[in-house]
């Protein structure tokens, strides 16, 4: 068999796959209006009927997606742009999301409840619809767009699809409403760039919300999710994204950034922004780890140990009354610096010696800085040593930060909106996260950027070109401490407290080295927002499902298999480094498109 030659998954005539899935997805989408469950017990209410709630919305927008990527397989004009590769395999991948989400919540409806028989028939026909969608879905030509997968469509579908296509002219969605201008380019594709933001916030912002006993729920959203990102990947439609946000790298950053800023606005419990203040806190840490392992390609294992350095120096400082250095109370920027400081001192002491080191012997011992830096700070109680730390107990009483007469520590009201603490703690991680990512982004773009990747690449070619070896990895450790240790002072003021049993290579609670390093590379080595997705996953995860914690570096092992065997260069991929794990032939050079990354700095080597 050609590869041309591909055969459905399952043998149905292709004039009957396409119609099954479409109808399918109708019965689907019509279910979710119907009761699931006659009791409240279980997760969301699914006892109304004409109002969808908890899973039954993740439902009906998986099946109406899936119901649009089977119509777009007729061809519709104006439709076909959701799915540019033309493959099957993306219709496929959304119908087995709903049939995932449906027949997990029937099951887990009977599981909690106790039996089929609490299981109304709204969620029968879910079931059965959702079957008869990835039955239909999973009877197409796969892995890609064949003549025969374009079925001529019978009569009724002729007259439905008629309609459908004035339906999409009417709202000009048939062709293109603007004249083809670069000036008009540019203004749609900051449009597609300003929609794309604003769907993640909405998508981000639900699954924060869903509450964290209603851990169903947020399973459901983790299926529909994985499931729907690997159907739009299939589609083209998140490489094309991802090519539109580096043509338009600053607007792309400041809707970002504008859309982090509405986030508290559309929460109403100041629980969700608490979240996100550490979610922030743990990406900024990750983006510093990032330099020293994604650009520079030093396995640092006690990284977390420059975070406690900061938080603990900040905490001396900030007028706490069990602080050994009493009387003392600097401002923000002070204690912010003091605590960059302090971890810059400290990595440059810890690499100077060490970074002569390669490989596992280095992973050794920044593992050993580690846990020395944990023992020491709790053996510095006054008894074991002097009184610095405060030994087991910690710093604590930590006041909050007054920032230019404006309380952090108190609820604000803005333009009818109520702003507890945490939501304006996220405010300020804001700021020091653009900070970050600023530094990252110039360093990755500069000289000694490019002397970080070679250094990564090949130690002994780059030393032979001419490169201090020792010195650019002494830069890149010193730096990525310091941001580390900025970092660390927002955490102790958002904290009320430091204490020595957060900073363990693993078993605590993030944050973690383990953490850190699962964050970096399951993100994305070597690019500026692998580690914040990276970080959000690994920290929302285990919230939202409580009954992981005690099994974390389980789920965190499981994670990393499946994505060295999938998606070796982590969810967002470092261009260069997606060639290093992709077989290409010696001849086949990539062009200057495929070689364009975030940072930039990755455009060139040494």
């Amino acid at each position: 068999m050609t590869d041309t030659e591909k055969t459905p998954v399952i043998p149905l005539p292709p004039a009957l796959a396409r119609p099954l899935a479409a109808a399918g997805a109708v019965v689907t989408i019509a279910s979710t209006f119907m009761s699931w469950t006659w009791t409240s017990d279980f997760p969301g209410d699914l006892t109304v009927y004409g109002y969808p709630a908890g899973l039954q919305v993740i439902t009906l927008v998986s099946a109406l997606i899936a119901l649009a990527y089977t119509l777009a397989g007729y061809n519709i004009r104006g439709l076909e742009r959701i799915n540019p590769s033309g493959s099957n395999n993306t219709p496929a991948l959304f119908a087995l999301g709903t049939f995932g989400v449906v027949w997990y919540t029937v099951i887990a409806i009977a599981v909690d409840l106790n039996g089929l028989v609490n299981v109304d028939p709204g969620g029968f026909v879910a079931a059965v619809g959702s079957l008869v969608l990835a039955v239909g879905a999973l009877g197409l030509t796969l892995d890609r767009k064949t003549e025969e997968s374009l079925t001529k469509p019978s009569w009724a579908e002729r007259r439905f699809l008629g309609v459908f296509h004035h339906a999409l002219r009417f709202l000009r969605l048939a062709k293109p409403a603007l004249p083809r201008t670069p000036r008009a380019k540019t203004a749609v594709e900051r449009i597609i760039i300003t929609v794309g933001t604003g769907i993640g916030l909405v998508v981000f912002t639900y699954g924060i919300g869903i509450d964290n006993q209603a851990s169903e729920t947020f399973i459901g959203y983790l299926i529909a999710i994985g499931l729907g990102a690997w159907a739009l990947t299939h589609a083209g439609l998140l490489e094309r994204y991802s090519t539109l946000c580096a043509r338009h790298k600053g607007f792309a950053a400041t809707l970002g950034f504008v859309a982090a800023v509405i986030f508290p606005f559309t929460q109403s419990e100041d629980h969700n922004a608490n979240v996100g203040v550490n979610i922030l806190i743990f990406a900024t840490v990750a983006l510093g780890l990032n330099i020293v392992v994604g650009l520079t390609g030093l396995l640092d294992l006690g990284y977390v140990a420059f975070l406690g350095v900061g938080a603990y120096a900040a905490a001396i400082v900030s007028g706490s009354e069990y602080s050994p250095v009493s009387g003392v109370h600097f401002p923000f920027w002070a204690a912010a610096l003091t605590g960059m400081a302090a971890s810059l001192v400290f990595g440059v002491l810890i690499g100077a010696p060490t970074l002569r080191l390669r490989g596992d012997y280095l992973a050794i011992v920044t593992l050993g800085f580690g846990e020395i830096f944990r023992i020491t700070v709790n053996n510095l109680d006054g008894t074991s040593g002097p009184n610095v730390t405060r030994g087991p107990n910690g710093i604590t009483q930590i006041p909050d930060l007054d920032i230019f007469g404006f309380q952090l520590g108190e609820a604000h009201d803005f333009a009818g909106f109520h702003l507890g603490r945490f939501a304006n703690y996220l405010f300020l991680m804001l700021i020091v996260t653009a900070i970050v990512v600023l530094v990252f982004t110039r360093a990755a773009d500069s000289r000694i950027g490019r002397s970080w990747i070679a250094i990564r690449e090949d130690e002994t070619a780059a030393t032979a070109m001419g490169i201090n070896g020792f010195r650019v990895k002494l830069v890149a450790f010193a730096l990525g401490a310091s941001l580390a240790g900025l970092a660390g002072t927002v955490m102790a003021h958002v904290n009320f407290s430091v204490n020595p049993q957060p900073y363990q290579f693993a078993g605590a609670a993030p944050p973690n080295s383990a953490f850190l390093l699962a964050a970096v590379v399951l993100g994305g080595m070597g690019t500026v927002s692998g580690p914040l997705l990276g970080a959000a996953v690994l920290y929302l995860v285990p919230e939202k499902l409580q009954f992981l914690q005690n099994y974390e570096l389980l789920a965190f092992g499981l994670a990393l298999v499946l994505l060295m065997r999938f998606r070796p260069e982590g969810i967002i991929a470092n261009r260069r480094r997606q060639l290093e794990f992709h077989e290409i032939g010696q001849l086949d050079v990539p062009d200057q498109k495929t070689l364009t990354d975030e940072p930039a700095g990755t455009k060139a080597g040494a």
